[in-house]
């Protein structure tokens, strides 16, 4: 079954991600770019470096091109951002991305992007679904599609990266004599920031840039799990900042000078402190439902509202397009800027963070230690369980009056079921992009949060 879920389709390849079923999906994404049009379509079209994706996206480009609609195709792998920029910024009708973005190696996925240069919603993808085999698949092969110049290829990534020279304060961060390691995961993050620094001081060093579509058996998603590499590099010492990019180069994950993980519920708040105090960015914080209390305190701190989705960036993506924030993240490590596009990008939040170093004059472990001593520690734990052990609905959990000493205040329903105490949250829902259910927990202390999380995973089986 073809099936958009949080963020686009994504299926196990050659199960449900096939060829023949890439073809369905593109002829529906073709049939809904077509009805009434006078001018030709235009839609730009990105892979990463999973497996077969190059070979997907040129499926894709040459079913579009069939039905007289002008492809623009990357010539080589590019981060997600790339094509949500070119379709913002290029004025495209629609994007196109063929990744899984953190999904384990035998999945790959498909991605739409808005002419705003958002995640497409259910407003489309809906309208893609009940297109699904309502006309046959009309192909053309590259050569032909060439000739009648509805293929093209072009480097999507100059105008990508002359962008983000402009977007932040190139002149301040130049002057940073630093040196940082950058984990790559395999994925096609590439040296896009060395690109936008040019000639400088910062220093970047790279681990995992090697094309291995299988991800070295990890998971390309930036969670401390899978960085042990990178963690014990950043502890034999000798670099002031580690910087983690996902499979396509969408999220984020910082290590700090000794070693330490910062997830993106911490660099969320301290990027929305910089964006509003700093920058002078008008606007309020996004974060989904699954976000840290800290966003929250940081938001009353800085006199702006926090706006609270559910759980998938299309949802912040509507905040941006709404003017309605002007940064906004999710709790995975995607965070988006507003003026920029109102799409999570990895390698602009690297950016923020070296531009938030430069202003601030202090190093990121001391601007760390500040955030901290300012608005307390949050101790953030999640984790998984297949849907085959699962056997009823999140609907039958039996709820707990209390978590550990703490009464439960509230339970929000908004996505999933989270049972809301003072200083402490639990939470359970169904992924929408893997068949998992995920169990969150945040407490003021370590063996707090991972005491939550094992009560879920206990309620989680009893179901």
């Amino acid at each position: 079954m073809i099936k958009f879920g949080t963020d686009g389709w994504r299926a196990v390849i050659a199960e449900e991600f096939t060829f023949q079923n890439v073809k369905v999906v593109s002829q529906a994404i073709a049939d809904y770019l077509k009805p009434g049009t006078k001018n030709t379509r235009r839609v730009v079209i990105g892979y990463d470096r999973r497996f077969l994706s190059y070979e997907f996206a040129k499926t894709a480009g040459l079913i579009l091109a069939a039905n007289g609609i002008k492809v623009v195709f990357s010539d080589r792998d590019i981060p997600t951002p790339v094509v949500s920029f070119h379709c913002r910024y290029l004025k495209y009708d629609l994007g196109v991305m063929i990744t899984a973005s953190h999904n384990p190696a035998k999945f790959n996925g498909l991605k739409i992007k808005t002419p705003q240069g958002g995640s497409a919603d259910s407003s489309i993808t809906g309208k893609v679904e009940t297109l699904l085999h309502k006309s046959p698949v009309r192909c053309l092969d590259e050569q032909s599609a060439q000739e009648k110049r509805l293929f093209l290829v072009q480097d999507l990534t100059k105008a990508y990266v002359g962008f983000l020279k402009k977007f932040v304060n190139l002149k301040k961060i130049k002057k940073l004599k630093l040196k940082v390691l950058v984990d790559l995961m395999y994925g096609s993050g590439d040296n896009f920031v060395d690109k936008v620094l040019g000639k400088s001081r910062i220093k970047i060093d790279y681990l995992h840039d090697q094309n291995n579509p299988s991800f070295g058996g990890i998971n390309p998603e930036p969670v401390e799990s899978n960085l042990k590499e990178m963690i014990a590099r950043m502890k034999k010492g000798g670099y002031d900042l580690g910087v983690v990019l996902d499979g396509d180069a969408d999220r984020i994950a910082m290590i700090d000078s000794k070693g330490e993980y910062v997830n993106a519920q911490v660099i969320l708040p301290l990027l929305a402190i910089h964006t509003v105090k700093n920058r002078k960015t008008p606007g309020a914080i996004g974060k989904t439902v699954v976000g840290s209390n800290v966003i929250d305190k940081v938001a009353l701190s800085l006199g702006v509202a926090c706006y609270e989705t559910p759980v998938g960036f299309k949802y912040i993506s509507s905040l941006f397009e709404e003017n309605l924030i002007a940064i906004g993240g999710e709790e995975a490590g995607g965070i988006g800027f507003k003026g920029y596009i109102p799409e999570r990008d990895g390698s602009a939040a690297f950016l923020f963070i070296l531009e938030m170093i430069a202003v601030e004059g202090r190093n990121f472990s001391a601007l760390l230690r500040q955030f901290y001593k300012q608005y307390g520690r949050y101790y953030y734990s999640r984790t998984a369980i297949s849907v085959k052990t699962v056997k009823k609905s999140l609907n039958d959990l039996k709820l707990p009056e209390t978590l550990g000493q703490k009464r439960v205040e509230r339970i929000n329903t908004l996505d999933g079921i989270k049972l809301i105490a003072s200083d402490c949250w639990l939470m359970f829902r169904k992924s929408g992009t893997e068949p998992i259910v995920r169990i969150y927990a945040e407490a003021k202390s370590k063996p707090e949060a991972d005491r939550l999380l094992s009560l879920g995973k206990k309620m989680i089986y009893a179901l």
